[in-house]
């Protein structure tokens, strides 16, 4: 049997295949299909093909060689492209988002950004998008994290909604890269350590991605709540 899986590192993906599969990593061959080096506004990546003729305790539900339906996923359909609701489900978390903005005193639309298996994405378009989004995107999280409790309460605990307006996360994001590049090179410089502003979790998780595969520098988060620091020191020494 052929299966395929995906990792920022060669290891990585090697031990999701093994978890996945329920082998051991001498039950089965590894063919490198892609890799890609992290660097600067882009991840690590590297993609394998497994090969075994050992039976699998728990075999992903698709393999290598069985075509997938484009955009993958349990939606059956391509990530970006049809902005309209195609269920119920998108059209009430559709009106509850609409109905947030409304009962904040601005205006809005709110439109599917994209779908993905076990994640739906909205995007939010109003001339009061900065006020949306607040600073540093905190109010813009503060509507994502109510956008995913009513998602609950609808019975999907199972996905996971993304808010966006303005292309915010995006935007975001590359700025965060080119912080923790900037950051690693003067703690590098100095060995020593800094103390990042506090991030919601997903900032955090890109900064701790970013740096991972730099060997003389580590990250960890400080602090509690939801909005903790992250420090950024040299590997030996924590300054």
């Amino acid at each position: 049997m052929v299966y395929e899986f995906e990792g920022r590192t060669e290891k990585e993906a090697i031990d999701r295949a093994a978890e996945a599969l329920g082998l051991e990593k001498d039950d089965f061959d590894v063919e490198i299909l892609e890799a890609q080096r992290s660097g600067l506004f882009k991840k690590g990546y590297v993609k394998i093909k497994v090969h075994t003729n050992r039976l699998v305790s728990a075999p992903p539900e698709k393999e290598a060689d069985e075509p997938m339906p484009p955009g993958g996923g349990q939606f059956g359909e391509a990530v970006f492209g049809n902005p309209k609701a195609k269920n119920d489900f998108e059209q009430q978390m559709i009106d509850f988002i609409e109905g947030l903005i409304e009962r904040m005193g601005y205006g809005g639309t709110v439109a599917v950004l994209f779908r993905e298996d076990r994640k739906i994405g909205f995007k939010i378009e109003s001339e009061f998008s900065p006020i949306l989004i607040g600073k540093k995107g905190k109010n813009l999280d503060a509507l994502q994290l109510l956008a995913n409790i009513y998602a609950g309460r609808l019975g999907r605990e199972d996905l996971r909604i993304i808010l966006d307006s303005e292309n915010y996360r995006i935007r975001r994001e590359e700025s965060l890269v080119r912080l923790a590049y900037t950051v690693a090179d003067r703690v590098r410089e100095s060995r020593g350590s800094v103390l990042l502003e506090p991030m919601n979790p997903f900032d955090r998780r890109l900064i701790h991605t970013t740096l991972n595969d730099i060997s003389d520098v580590e990250t960890k988060s400080e602090g509690e709540g939801l909005y903790k620091q992250v420090r950024v020191y040299y590997h030996g020494g924590r300054g």
